[in-house]
């Protein structure tokens, strides 16, 4: 269960979510994906949201395919293929037709056909296939390789492959480098930061996070906390954020110990005393809400400020919100 986790993801961040295992960071994934429905709050997807998932282990992602890994990587491109038909179909009828009138409408068609296909990369997307499966690890020999017999590590970089060809608007990898070399680490460290959707990334490579994300979200039992930076920024403004909160935590139980002595003082003369017996209701309000919502989060409630792991975008690509 999640307590006071809100958040979004913006278009075109890229969100590093770190915390201890077991913490529940796969659960929340699957829930942002709509594979999991949460018992309690909502989740708000924009309209046309496209996701793509990588699982940690995508053993089971291609268990009853046929395809071969080249075959499974032109299932992105169908309707570029579908576009690339309909071109050499108005190749062959422009070969052969005769009538000037009609010859002429054929060319009209097969010039705004050709100017579309260009825009979408119609003349590149073989080249884009290769480079994504070379730079994953996968030689031009293992291109007619059946996923079904592929390893679970390889299936794991096929699905990955796949999810970088089809660009979907938010990608959700779960420890995307736990089957990469170094050389391919370095490769999609590239493509990451070209990347033009949303990432959300779950990885205990602070290296990686350091490279890619811009964003990092700490889940913890009390719920996220946003730091904006890098893992190495999150890291300088977490250790800022602990000595803060200790600072606070020493002044408040000087408090405490205040007011309880004076409480303890003036009852001891006389039980009836209002203003003692008073203070010992408000202390008692006091530490009840401490014991709810921790001290920390109790201070920054009284003080007027808003705890962090509330702070909330609303211009996002998918927002979150689960108590």
């Amino acid at each position: 269960m999640f307590v006071n986790a809100s958040g979004s993801i913006e278009p075109g961040a890229r969100v590093g979510l770190v915390g201890p295992n077991g913490i529940g960071k796969t659960t929340l994934l699957l829930l942002l994906t709509g594979l999991e429905k949460p018992y309690t709050g909502t989740i708000n997807r924009a309209e046309g949201l496209r996701i793509g998932y990588l699982r940690q282990e995508a053993v089971q992602a291609f268990h009853d395919s046929t395809h071969s890994i080249w075959e499974e990587m032109l299932r992105p491109f169908a309707g570029v293929q579908a576009m690339e038909d309909q071109l050499r179909a108005l190749e062959l009828a422009m070969s052969s037709e005769n009538d000037s009138a009609r010859l002429d409408a054929i060319l009209t068609e097969y010039g705004a056909l050709q100017e579309r296909f260009e825009a979408i990369g119609g003349y590149d997307f073989e080249i884009r296939i290769k480079s994504t499966l070379e730079g994953l690890g996968f030689s031009a020999d293992a291109y007619d390789t059946p996923l079904n017999i592929l390893s679970g590590g390889q299936k794991t970089r096929a699905l990955l492959a796949r999810l970088l060809l089809e660009r979907p608007d938010l990608l959700i990898l779960d420890e995307p480098t736990n089957h990469l070399d170094m050389r391919a680490v370095e490769w999609l460290e590239h493509t990451l930061r070209n990347w033009q959707g949303s990432l959300l990334i779950v990885s205990h490579d602070r290296y990686f996070l350091d490279v890619v994300a811009d964003t990092i979200w700490e889940m913890s039992r009390a719920g996220i906390e946003i730091y904006r930076g890098n893992y190495s920024a999150y890291l300088y403004q977490r250790q800022e954020r602990w000595d803060r909160a200790e600072k606070v935590y020493e002044q408040e139980m000087e408090r405490l110990f205040k007011e309880l002595d004076y409480i303890k003082k003036n009852i001891d003369r006389d039980a009836t005393n209002p203003q003692a017996v008073g203070r010992l209701r408000r202390l008692s309000r006091e530490l009840v809400a401490i014991q709810q919502m921790g001290l920390l989060a109790y201070t920054n409630t009284k003080n007027g400020l808003i705890p962090a792991s509330a702070a909330c975008a609303h211009t996002p690509v998918m927002k979150r919100k689960m108590c």
